[in-house]
């Protein structure tokens, strides 16, 4: 199975080259999914989200998208009158459910969770949080997933932080979550959110439990060139390749082999 993995794609901010080429070059790898972890607009607009769902609409299906810190209004009083009345309308209108969206394939079985608050009692409210009731049912869904399938979570922010990242996310509850997804047999959790590519095991079980995270498709960059991720699924391994725009094209900018559990 193969996987293509996005984020932070930045709509009202996005980079037109590169999300021009890269919609082209999902069409030709035709994947059995496409995961966007988040950032999908830059300031919550109306108007991103529809550029948003036109680019996206255009890519093959199925797909699943959790949201991030950016997909909520906050331009402007009345921006921010919505961001606190109904935060994720404009995503879900679009987009399907904000939080506890899921999908099964073959051999993979994948749970959204959003890690992005509309408001939070510390000063950067752009940092992710997860709820107890979010961990319990992100659990719940792992441990019942069929014997032998990959499993997977996407969400916006990396729930533990990524040694040299570029950014902090400081998860409220995610070193808890993190362990806990890990005991209930979690294999991979995809994040966006840093806008650098990486593969982290996490320091908890068997240490098979992988963090990826993706690029970005905005002018946003943070010591990477514009990207995204592909994972490969296969019987022994998942295979992970970031991919980086350059000269209107994508190439292959790294590659991990990560060792499935038996």
């Amino acid at each position: 199975m193969k996987l293509v993995q996005l984020s932070d794609i930045h709509f009202g901010g996005e980079n037109g080259e590169a999300v021009t080429a890269a919609g082209a070059w999902i069409r030709a790898a035709d994947p059995d999914l496409v995961v966007v972890a988040g950032d999908i607009t830059l300031d919550g607009k109306a108007s991103e989200f529809d550029a948003a769902a036109a680019w996206l609409g255009a890519l093959p299906r199925p797909m699943i998208l959790t949201p991030g810190n950016h997909d909520t209004p906050f331009v402007g009083p009345g921006e921010l009158w919505e961001r606190f009345t109904h935060p994720w309308r404009r995503f879900s209108d679009r987009f399907g459910p904000e939080d506890g969206a899921r999908w099964r394939g073959a051999g993979v079985t994948l749970s959204t969770l959003n890690t992005a608050r509309a408001a939070q009692l510390r000063w950067n409210w752009s940092k992710g949080a997860v709820a107890k009731h979010q961990i319990r049912r992100v659990v719940r869904e792992l441990q019942g997933a069929p014997a032998g399938d990959l499993r997977i979570v996407a969400c916006h922010h990396p729930l533990m932080e990524v040694l040299g990242g570029p950014m902090t996310a400081r998860v409220r509850g995610g070193v808890d979550a993190a362990n806990r997804f890990v005991g209930a047999g979690a294999d991979v959790i995809l994040s966006g959110h840093i806008h650098l590519p990486f593969v982290t095991a996490l320091p908890f079980g068997d240490g098979r439990t992988h963090a990826i995270g993706s690029g970005t498709l905005s002018h946003r960059e943070r010591g990477a060139a514009p990207g995204f991720n592909v994972i490969e699924v296969e019987p022994g391994c998942v295979r992970v390749t970031a991919m980086a725009y350059a000269g209107g094209d994508f190439e292959a900018w790294r590659t991990w082999a990560i060792d499935r559990r038996a």
